[in-house]
């Protein structure tokens, strides 16, 4: 009965840091794009979004994380034999990534705060689709165990996630654009 419960926990901790993560990076986006704002609004919206990056990461994330690698721990402990399998060395290097990933975003929490990180949005944006990668990942692991299919459909679903990212950035790109075009307009407008 312990497996059960450790592993309904594990997926509720697994739910809470990912949306913690994919929030937080966006909350970067908005943060960086803060600084193309004039005064006073530049000042206020940093101060807000330093102030909710550092709830949502203390807060959320980190518990998240915190319960994920608990009950993972736990699976393992009524389960200690499938430490002997492959799939479960690939998917902790991808944990161990994604652990990596997590501490970064705290790093740049702090040097927002400082005003020493000077990465574009865009840049964010782009920083953003690694959870998601890892998220693949480390669920395909799970699922599929050592049967991992890797034939004509899983390079069909692999492609599909690949151009559904690509058109993500390019609609994000676009709405860049517009967003340049309209301030031009109003520049010559005023």
């Amino acid at each position: 009965m312990a497996y059960y419960w450790f592993k309904a926990f594990h997926l509720i901790g697994i739910v809470v840091w990912f949306a913690g993560l994919f929030y937080l990076v966006r909350l970067f986006v908005y943060h960086a794009e803060a600084s193309q704002m004039p005064e006073p609004a530049q000042t206020i919206l940093k101060e807000q979004y330093q102030l909710m990056e550092k709830r949502l990461y203390n807060i959320i994330t980190t518990p998240g994380m915190v319960v994920t690698v608990a009950m993972a721990a736990g699976l393992i402990y009524t389960e200690p034999e499938v430490l002997k399998a492959s799939w479960l060395h690939i998917k902790l290097a991808f944990v161990a990534l994604l652990l990596i990933y997590h501490h970064w975003c705290g790093r740049i929490i702090k040097k927002l705060a400082q005003d020493e990180c000077h990465w574009s949005g865009q840049q964010f944006r782009v920083f953003n689709e690694a959870p998601t990668v890892l998220l693949v990942a480390i669920v395909l692991l799970a699922i599929f165990k050592n049967d991992l299919p890797l034939d004509a459909t899983t390079g069909l679903i692999g492609t599909l996630v690949v151009a559904f990212a690509i058109a993500i950035q390019l609609y994000a790109r676009k709405r860049r654009k517009d967003r340049e075009k309209q301030a031009q307009q109003d520049l010559m407008v005023s």
